[in-house]
């Protein structure tokens, strides 16, 4: 009788938290609370949710995350200049005292620093520098791709074709990603919160 409590307990309780989850990554929650908070951050005005912009932007957040996860799988996380850069920033908003220490939204500023920061890092090793430093590459990619640059010289588009390389080395890496890492969302919880 204990046993079959304690199962259904933990099976509860198991549901409970997923069910406050918008979706996990490898087993790692992305909290609803904190998804809505960055998607009415960076949709202010919008007063309305709909399921179909949440489930677009989530899309987008779910790429931001694996970004995130792969530069702590690299290590990045533990590198010296971003622990001094993450302490700075933390330093700097205690002492704005614009927001309590103690609230959630506290907890969400300094977690979507410390995640950008990461992101930034692993796109700079991964998309940018590559981009940028390998000619032999870019002007392949170029070659490839000669017909989207209206006839016009490799030195003339050269900024545009590093864009579009870049761009196209960042689908590639996300795809990985998402081959690589377990995505699993949970659309009952989206749905709810297209009803907030």
């Amino acid at each position: 009788m204990k046993k079959a409590f304690l199962v259904l307990f933990f099976t509860a309780a198991g549901s409970v938290l997923y069910a406050q989850n918008v979706a996990t990554i490898n087993s790692n929650p992305i909290s609803s609370r904190e998804f809505l908070w960055v998607y009415k951050k960076n949709h202010a005005g919008e007063t309305k949710l709909n399921q179909k912009d949440l489930a677009a932007y989530l899309d987008l957040y779910v790429n931001f995350k694996l970004k995130v996860a792969e530069a702590k799988s690299l290590g990045l996380d533990n590198e010296e200049t971003y622990k001094q850069e993450i302490a700075g920033y933390e330093d700097a908003l205690k002492s704005q005292k614009k927001v309590s220490i103690d609230a959630p939204e506290y907890t969400y500023i300094m977690n979507e620093y410390r995640e950008g920061v990461l992101m930034f890092n692993v796109c700079e090793q991964k998309i940018w520098g590559k981009a940028q430093e390998d000619d032999a590459k870019l002007k392949a990619y170029y070659t490839n791709n000669v017909q989207n640059y209206g006839g016009k010289s490799f030195e003339e588009v050269r900024g545009q074709v590093v864009g579009d390389y870049q761009q196209q080395l960042e689908t590639d890496w996300v795809n990985s990603l998402r081959a690589k890492y377990k995505i699993k969302i949970n659309q009952a919880e989206l749905k709810k919160l297209a009803k907030q």
